[in-house]
């Protein structure tokens, strides 16, 4: 029983974690960038104004691109280790066993998009475009 509840706590927990930090990689460098590149700096500069932390995690962008990497794998690590994992019998909690897993795995993936995107612009962006 105690591989079925950490396998949901892995399905449930970790593709969350990061979809979290992987946005977090989009709002530091990808959102930024691409409103520089569409001429929208006054905006850029009123949206920090509103929220000065961007500036922070900007500052920081290296470690929080290393972290948000790391957790990525980890929940790709967990999902293909838990794909073994059978559901339970009763026929509603297999069906709600099986949603999550794909659930956990458009996450993951999305998470990922994510992820690649701002990675482009924080650190590739720069070499393309100028």
């Amino acid at each position: 029983m105690k591989k079925n509840n950490e396998s949901i706590w892995f399905q449930t927990f970790i593709p969350s974690l990061t979809l979290f930090t992987s946005f977090g990689t989009l709002v530091c460098c990808a959102l930024p960038a691409l409103m520089v590149t569409l001429g929208m700096g006054t905006t850029l500069a009123g949206f920090i104004g509103i929220f000065p932390s961007i500036t922070f995690i900007s500052d920081h962008k290296e470690s929080i691109f290393i972290i948000s990497g790391v957790l990525i794998i980890l929940g790709f690590f967990f999902q293909i280790r838990s794909r073994n994992v059978s559901c339970p019998a009763d026929q509603f909690k297999a069906d709600l066993c099986n949603k999550l897993r794909k659930i956990s795995w458009v996450m993951l993936i999305f998470s990922l998009i994510i992820y690649l995107v701002g990675f482009f612009f924080a650190f590739l962006a720069i070499y393309v475009f100028y």
